[in-house]
């Protein structure tokens, strides 16, 4: 985990002052607080803040090329490097550190930007080639390393986050209308946008070339399916065997690092096979960490302490109240940068606070087996409805959707309720996002609470027609699981689950994620699996188990899938007493200020939860996509300061 910055002018060639770069990398000196890079010349300026985990000693960025022709700042790793090195040795390369960033450098003279199809990694690099006058910036295929940019007076302005963008003084935050609906239908926009209007994401699996004024945008590498049915044929035993095997190089060299490395126990399958994994197949010495919750809805504790005992790990917990996830909500919200319509990334963040006390940098985390071998109920969902759209009026395979929710009391209790919510689109089986809609068409009813001024903005615009206008010819012939895990991983994963809950709530506290089951040889091999040995009729995630049963308890193993989930009314409404800034920005003055929402429409949400009634999951989801949205307003359009950058220590300065 690093943070990189950088400033490109395009069209001149004017020196990009230091105090510039100092300031952007200030603003996430979080990322990186180990220390500090810059290299400038006649055109460019890079940074770095570096959190020191492999080649503590010489591993410092920017990292040149021997003749200093290239110059590199990165942030992520490189698993692979270790094999990668002595290919480019034979080739006659000269290294001056041990780290992965030098590897990087030293392929990409070799390759160009072919070099990225050889890493098995998590990175955002930038890559400046002084004699081409080019600047080459790359994010790895999932987009776990974020990288944002910005055009400004003729310059290309780019960082890990959009606080350093605007810490230039150069650019300024204002919330874009679109973005807006987007999130209030998927809960994140649609790479490469952002909240803000021209601010942009590099979309994973791109890299980006500027040069000679111009800035274009390449795919190196996408997801892909197998037609339906020309999946892998082989036995399951061998699929089951060749599985645990990825697994097992992917979670070990993942554990490479200089300082000590721990891994996250939630007490689910996912965590719960890497953590065996660990065990079973190196010799680390093993810390672990968890989030438990004072409100039993939310805590699985019993599993956490279950799996710690049969592993034989040292154990540390967090406990999570609601009171707590009020409080940091602000921080929360100044590490995401978005808003957010679930409460999810408050307890990530003080699980993180934990490791870094701890004294660890690095956890390894089960995030992407649920994308990746169908382990969320959406699958599921999906599944029994092209079922019961065989038979529209059988009531017993509508029954089935009962089973799915049973923390949503409105769709666990049956009835007539539950059938008209999943009939909605029922024989609409050609749909090509048939997976996701009854979830898009529930959260776009939060735009009830839209300004007028939004809803103008908006007016004529639908976000799915955009989404679905970015699928290729291929989708349509990929089996429905393999077409609804394409989009899960194409929205929700990469744009929330790995940036707001993920790489910005780790980072908040200089603490690095690794996911094994995101190694890009895993997925490649999962996206080849049959569905039927992914959700064997609604068992969920049914190879993984069968592939990892020995090392496990049969009670964990065989547990159902329990999603992740937080409390979100009653951590902003508390019983005993009010939170000032809650009451401030959800007032009918705040809320008009602001331009975003119906102030009377915010007035009679935020009565409704503090009164305590019966809140539905759409209250919730509203209630924290406007408090979010809010404070993203407050934090960085109203009140956003440009850091001073004066006590970045230690500082490494180079200039060519």
């Amino acid at each position: 985990m690093c943070g990189i910055v950088g400033i490109y002018n395009l069209k001149n060639q004017v020196p990009i002052e230091v105090p510039t770069l100092k300031s952007m990398l200030a603003a996430i000196r979080h990322r990186g607080p180990d220390e500090f890079g810059i290299y400038t010349d006649a055109q460019i300026g890079l940074g770095n803040a570096r959190l020191s985990i492999i080649d503590l000693s010489t591993g410092s960025q920017p990292i040149a090329n021997e003749d200093e022709t290239l110059w590199i700042v990165f942030n992520g790793e490189i698993f692979n490097y270790v094999e990668l090195r002595p290919e480019l040795e034979a080739r006659g390369h000269h290294f001056r550190t041990a780290s992965d960033t030098e590897v990087i450098v030293h392929l990409y003279e070799e390759l160009g930007p072919d070099c990225l199809q050889h890493f098995i990694g998590q990175f955002a690099i930038a890559i400046w080639d002084k004699r081409r006058r080019e600047l080459f910036l790359a994010r790895d295929r999932l987009g776990i390393r974020p990288l944002y940019y910005t055009m400004a007076n003729g310059a290309l302005i780019f960082g890990s986050e959009i606080k350093a963008l605007l810490s230039t003084g150069q650019v300024r935050a204002e919330i874009d209308p679109v973005s807006l609906d987007q999130i209030f239908t998927f809960w994140s926009t649609l790479t490469p946008r952002t909240i803000f209007r021209e601010v942009y994401e590099i979309p994973p699996g791109y890299y980006a070339l500027a040069r000679d004024g111009q800035f274009t945008v390449h795919r190196y590498w996408s997801l892909n399916f197998p037609p339906a049915g020309e999946e892998d044929t082989r036995p399951e035993a061998e699929v089951t065997a060749e599985l645990r095997e990825l697994l097992v190089d992917a979670t070990r060299i993942r554990l490479r690092a200089d300082v000590p490395v721990g891994a996250y126990l939630s007490g689910g399958l996912d965590s719960s096979t890497i953590t065996a994994l660990i065990r079973h197949y190196t010799n680390n010495y093993l810390k672990t960490f968890s989030i438990a919750f004072s409100d039993p809805d939310f805590d699985e504790r019993q599993y956490q302490e279950r799996m710690s005992n049969f592993l034989h790990t040292d154990h540390s917990r967090v406990e999570c109240t609601h009171a707590d996830i009020g409080r940091v909500f602000p921080e929360v919200i100044w590490h995401t940068e978005t808003p957010i319509l679930r409460t999810s990334p408050a307890p990530m963040f003080l699980l993180s606070q934990l490791v870094r006390e701890n004294n660890i940098k690095v956890v390894l985390t089960g995030e992407g087996a649920d994308e990746f071998l169908g382990g969320y109920n959406i699958f599921k969902e999906a599944k029994v409805r092209r079922f019961w759209a065989r038979q529209p009026e059988s009531k017993l395979r509508a029954m089935l959707l009962c089973r799915l929710y049973p923390y949503v009391p409105q769709l666990s209790a049956g009835g007539a309720y539950t059938e008209a919510f999943f009939r909605q689109g029922l024989t609409d089986t050609t749909n090509p996002v048939y997976s996701h809609q009854i979830r898009w068409r529930n959260t776009a009813r939060l735009k009830r609470l839209l300004s007028t001024g939004v809803r103008v903005a908006t007016a004529g615009y639908d976000p799915v027609d955009e989404f679905a206008a970015t699928l290729d010819g291929h989708f349509a012939g990929w089996s429905g699981l393999a077409q609804a895990q394409y989009i899960e991983v194409s929205i929700f994963m990469s744009e929330y689950l790995l940036s707001s809950q993920g790489d910005r709530m780790l980072a908040a506290h200089s603490v690095e994620g690794r996911f094994p089951f995101l190694d890009h040889r895993v997925i490649e091999f999962c996206s080849r699996i049959p569905p039927h040995l992914k959700i064997r009729g609604l068992n969920e995630k049914y190879i993984l188990k069968k592939s990892v049963s020995d090392l496990l308890p049969a009670d964990v193993c065989q547990r159902p899938k329990r999603p992740y989930r937080a409390p979100i009314h009653r951590s902003f409404f508390p019983a005993d007493g009010v939170l000032p800034y809650v009451e401030e920005l959800l007032s009918s003055e705040a809320v008009a200020a602001a331009g975003y929402f119906d102030p009377q429409a915010v007035v009679r949400l935020a009565k409704k939860c503090r009164q305590g009634t019966l809140i539905s999951e759409s209250d919730d989801m509203a209630l924290a996509g406007v408090l979010s949205t809010q404070l993203v307003h407050r934090l960085f359009v109203e009140d956003f300061a440009v850091p001073p950058g004066n006590d970045l220590y230690p500082l490494k300065l180079c200039t060519g």
